[in-house]
């Protein structure tokens, strides 16, 4: 499968296809069951998504992914485990089909300052899993701006993939155009940003798009593609 890279000329040019090539198909309900995340598979290849993201728990995923991959999240949703823990964490999901990681960083270590300690935290999960592809939730709603940057630049030293802008439980709120925005001049091309938290409609996904994202997490994905033409 080939990924969009979420960059058309105009978000109006993105076709079904190619914002289905960006999403992450998201369940990470607390009450989610098994059967569940094997309907949540199902759907993401009907769906030709990208991806679907669920609990560590919930893996290894029953049934066949053929082209979709299996992401999984890591210190989740506060991010307040020690990075042993969070290493230890993205070891076994690695070990258990996880292609790629979504993990929380500290938020509080970063409002105190000590984006040194964010960064090593990081490094600590890319050491643990080399070759998962690796994105940093930075939870953006809860962050001043020179926060975000902070968390982006400390993500991108320490080996992240992507940066993130939220896990969606924050009371902060989630995905804003504006946090996108920064968070991709931030990092420029050399590394993702998934827009996650509180997309729920087609517009909301495309002015995501327009902002620089280039990965998209959703839950109501059929409806979000229901918005395009094929």
């Amino acid at each position: 499968m080939t990924e969009f890279n979420g960059q058309a000329d105009s978000a109006d040019q993105v076709t079904r296809a190619e914002l289905a090539s960006i999403v992450d198909h998201t369940l990470l309900k607390t009450d989610a069951t098994p059967n569940q995340v094997v309907a949540l598979l199902d759907e993401a290849k009907a769906l030709k998504a990208f991806s679907i993201c669920v609990s560590p728990n919930m893996l290894p995923v029953q049934g066949e992914a053929g082209d979709v991959k299996i992401a999984t999240v890591i210190g989740f949703p506060s991010g307040k485990h020690h990075s042993a823990i969070k290493a230890a964490e993205a070891a076994r999901a690695v070990a258990d089909g996880a292609d790629e990681l979504d993990m929380v960083i500290d938020i509080g270590m970063l409002k105190a300052g000590r984006a040194d300690l964010v960064q090593a935290d990081v490094a600590a999960v890319r050491v643990a899993a080399p070759h998962a592809l690796l994105k940093v939730i930075i939870e953006s709603a809860a962050l001043t701006d020179d926060e975000i940057v902070a968390a982006c630049e400390a993500s991108e030293a320490a080996g992240a993939d992507y940066v993130k802008t939220s896990t969606g439980f924050s009371a902060a709120g989630g995905a804003s155009t504006h946090a996108v925005a920064l968070m991709r001049k931030t990092v420029g091309e050399r590394l993702g940003v998934k827009a996650s938290g509180g997309i729920r409609s087609t517009a909301d996904a495309l002015a995501m798009v327009e902002a620089g994202a280039s990965r998209l997490g959703l839950s109501g994905t059929a409806a979000v593609l229901d918005g395009l033409p094929a």
